[in-house]
């Protein structure tokens, strides 16, 4: 769980987040709303909870996450190609290894 001024990201929404920002997987509707900055879909997207705590996912993303990560369409798109290619590098150097 995060908090960010009394607001909160339960613990499946931050594994989502998480497994965004270290590997490129994609999340859900919602939070890839949330990282592309499209508040209307977010809206439209989010559960009461998430809904009622959009402060929280704003907070963690300018605070905690890396810039380049969120902000956009073109910057969570390039985050998650990026990530995909270290994934497939990572693969290619497993099967020289062996």
């Amino acid at each position: 769980m995060y908090e960010f001024k009394g607001f909160i990201i339960r613990d499946e929404m931050m594994d989502g987040l998480i497994r965004y920002i270290e590997h490129g997987i994609p999340p859900g509707h919602f939070l890839s709303a949330v990282l592309t900055n499209d508040l209307s879909e977010a809206v439209s997207r989010a559960d009461e909870q998430n809904l009622a705590n959009l402060p929280a996912y704003i907070g963690f993303l300018y605070n905690e996450a890396p810039s380049g990560c969120w902000g956009s369409p073109k910057h969570f798109n390039e985050w998650m190609d990026a990530r995909a290619q270290e994934r497939s590098e990572a693969g290619r150097r497993l099967v020289g290894a062996e």
